[in-house]
C-alpha cells in the first residue's frame, strides 16, 4: 500500500539515492474531510487546484499476478491503515506507443499489476450527495489503451457536477487469451474476456462504494470510445453487468459494427494454443511463468506495424458473452438502457475514400461491391473527380462506422424501451502550422478518437510538450456544449440542453445531432444506409484511423 512507515524510511535509508524522496509521498492539498470509509478500508485523495477532488491509483481487484493471470479479477485484500490515493497507477502492460502519434500524452508506467481505478468528485460532492456518477472505458482495439491518458483526465466533467471515475482493464493476450486448460479450470467452463470481466468488477467496486464518495450507485452512465465503445456495447448486452449501470454513451464503433466478428470459444482456444507453441511453453502453468514482454511479442497489433503473429480478440465464451452481442439483442436479452452513440464524420475508410478520381471511384464500387456496384452507384452518383472523392467519402463512412452505429438502434429500438440517441462529430481539429505526426491527422479530417477531448474538455493536453494545435474561442465553447449534453444525458437519461436539442433516433425518424463547424440536428438516408449490409461487401479490409 502507499502508507509509509518511519521504521520503512529508516531502513531504506542506505538506498536513499535509488528511492523517491519523502516529499514524494506529501499529499500537499490533502482533502480536509479525508479519509473515506470503502469496503476494503479507508483512503486519503488531494485537492485539484480547480477544487475538484481526485482520488488516483485505487485498487478495485487483486494484482493479476502469477496464479492469477489469466483469472477472473479477484477480491482486493482489505487493508489497515490510509491509502493514499494521490498518484496514478501504472497501466496495464501492452506495447508502447509510437511517441510521434498525433495525440501522445507522454510514456506511463506499465505493469501486470494494474487493475486500479480513478476519481474526480465534484468539489461540493460529499457522502448522499447522490450526484450522477459518468464511468469511463478506454479505446485501443483491446490491445492498448490506459485511464492514466491525459486526454482522459475527468476534471473538468467532474466540474460540472458529477462523480467521474476511470479504470484501467487488462489488453492484449495478457487480457484476452482463451484456453482449454483455462476452460478447464473454470468454474463457468469459459475462458477469455478477462478485461471485459475487470470492466465488471470496476461496476461493482462503483456500486458498493461511489456513494462514500458523493455518486449515486443507481445513476452511473458507462461511457467508452472505440474499444470503450464496444465494450459499452458488450456491457448493455452482458448478464454480469445486470444493474451495474443504468445508461451507455459510446463514441465509435460498437459489437453491431459488420467489420468485426469475434470466435466462438472453441476457436479462440485454438489461438490460445498457438500462443503457447510459440512461447515453447509444455502447459498453462509454464505460460504463468513467462515474462509478460515475452508474451508481448508474439502478439499481433497492426496499430503499430503489425509486430507479433497471433492476434488474440474477444471471443463469444458463453459466460460474459453468452452469444453475440446483436443476438442478444435480437432475443431481447440485453440490459435495456438509454444510450447515445455516435462516430465522427471521417474516421472510415477504404478504396472509395482514397480513390484519386471518378474513374478509380467507379473502379473501387465494383470492387467492393461487385453484382451490386451498379445499385451502389445509383445510390452514391459521381459525375466529375471532385464529386467522387466528397461522395467516395460519405460512402466510406455511411458503410462502415456509421451503419455500424445504425445496426444498434435498430436493434436496441426492436426490442428494448429505452430510448436511443446518435451523433456525428465532424469538427476538424485546428493543427498548428508545420506540425508533423505518423498518422497525419490533417488529411484525415474529423478522424478516430477526435471527438473524445471536446466531450472531456481536455483540449489542452495535445499542447503538452509542444504545440500541435491552435484552439479557438469556437473550440472551447463547442467542448462546452458537448459537455453540457453528457452530462444532460448522465443526469436524466435524455443529452438534450437549452444549447443543443437532441430528438430521439428512431426508425420511423432517423436523426442524429452533428457537432460541428455546423452543427444541428440532421437525418439519415436510410436507403443508402440499408444498402450496407454484410451480404453487400466483399472481405476487403476497410481501414479505419486507430486511436
Amino acid at each position: 500500500m502507499r502508507a509509509v512507515s518511519w521504521s520503512a524510511i529508516a531502513a531504506g535509508l542506505c538506498l536513499f539515492t535509488m528511492v523517491a524522496p519523502a516529499a514524494a509521498q506529501i499529499v500537499a492539498t490533502p482533502i480536509p474531510e479525508d479519509p473515506v470509509k470503502i469496503d476494503s478500508g479507508t483512503v486519503s485523495g488531494k485537492v485539484l487546484t480547480s477544487g475538484v477532488k481526485a482520488y488516483f491509483g485505487i485498487p478495485f481487484a487483486t494484482p493479476p499476478l502469477g496464479e492469477l493471470r489469466w483469472r477472473a479479477p479477484q477480491p482486493v485484500e482489505p487493508w489497515k491503515g490510509v491509502y493514499h490515493a494521490d498518484r496514478l497507477s501504472p497501466e496495464c502492460i501492452q506495447v508502447l506507443r509510437r511517441h510521434n502519434l498525433n495525440h501522445y500524452f507522454g510514456e506511463e508506467a506499465t505493469s501486470e499489476n494494474c487493475l486500479y481505478l480513478n476519481i474526480w468528485a465534484n468539489a461540493d460532492a460529499k457522502a448522499g450527495a447522490k450526484l450522477p456518477v459518468v464511468v469511463w472505458i478506454y479505446g485501443g482495439g483491446f490491445t492498448l489503451g490506459s485511464s492514466g491518458m491525459a486526454m482522459y483526465d475527468g476534471e473538468n466533467v467532474a466540474r460540472k457536477g458529477t462523480i467521474f471515475v476511470s479504470f484501467n482493464y487488462r489488453v492484449g493476450i495478457l487480457g484476452n487469451l482463451a484456453h482449454p486448460e483455462l476452460t478447464a479450470e473454470s468454474p463457468h467452463r469459459a475462458s477469455g474476456n478477462y478485461g471485459l470481466m475487470d470492466q465488471v468488477a470496476a461496476l461493482q467496486w462503483i456500486k458498493r462504494n461511489i456513494a462514500s464518495f458523493g455518486g449515486d450507485p443507481d445513476n452511473v452512465t458507462i461511457t467508452g470510445q472505440s474499444a470503450g465503445a464496444m465494450s459499452v456495447s458488450a456491457l448493455e448486452a452482458s448478464p454480469l453487468a445486470k444493474g451495474l449501470f443504468n445508461r451507455g454513451f459510446a463514441m465509435s464503433l460498437s459489437m453491431f459494427d459488420n467489420r468485426f466478428k469475434f470466435p466462438p470459444l472453441a476457436d479462440a482456444e485454438k489461438i490460445g494454443l498457438e500462443v503457447q507453441s510459440a512461447l515453447g511453453a509444455g502447459s498453462l502453468a509454464e505460460m504463468r511463468l513467462i515474462q509478460a514482454d515475452k508474451i508481448l511479442a508474439v502478439q499481433k497489433d497492426c496499430q503499430l506495424g503489425c509486430a507479433g503473429t497471433i492476434a488474440v480478440t474477444l471471443d463469444i465464451d458463453g459466460y460474459v458473452l453468452p452469444d453475440t452481442v446483436p443476438n442478444i439483442f435480437a432475443a431481447g436479452r440485453q440490459n435495456d438502457v438509454a444510450t447515445v452513440a455516435g462516430f465522427t464524420r471521417d474516421e472510415s475508410s477504404n478504396d472509395l475514400r482514397t480513390a484519386a478520381n471518378l474513374e478509380g471511384y467507379v473502379a473501387a464500387a465494383r470492387k467492393l461491391y461487385g453484382d451490386q456496384a451498379d445499385r451502389f452507384l445509383s445510390l452514391y452518383p459521381a459525375k466529375s473527380d471532385e464529386e467522387a472523392k466528397a461522395v467516395g467519402l460519405l460512402a466510406a463512412r455511411e458503410g462502415l462506422v456509421e451503419v455500424g452505429t445504425r445496426n444498434w438502434a435498430i436493434a436496441q429500438r426492436k426490442t428494448g424501451k429505452a430510448p436511443f440517441y446518435m451523433y456525428m462529430f465532424s469538427r476538424v481539429h485546428p493543427f498548428a502550422k508545420e506540425v508533423q505526426f505518423f498518422d497525419s491527422p490533417q488529411k484525415i479530417g474529423a478522424y478516430h478518437t477526435s471527438d473524445v477531448p471536446y466531450w472531456f474538455g481536455t483540449q489542452d493536453a495535445f499542447n503538452k510538450f509542444r504545440t500541435t494545435r491552435v484552439w479557438t474561442e469556437f473550440d472551447r465553447v463547442l467542448s462546452d456544449r458537448m459537455m453540457d449534453a453528457l452530462v444532460a444525458f448522465a443526469r436524466t437519461g435524455d443529452p438534450g440542453t437549452s444549447g443543443t436539442p437532441w430528438p430521439q433516433w428512431t426508425v420511423g425518424a432517423q436523426k442524429y445531432v452533428e457537432f460541428g463547424d455546423d452543427s444541428g440536428v440532421r437525418e439519415e438516408d436510410a436507403a443508402r444506409i440499408d444498402f450496407h449490409t454484410p451480404a453487400n461487401v466483399t472481405p476487403s479490409t476497410p481501414r479505419i484511423s486507430r486511436d
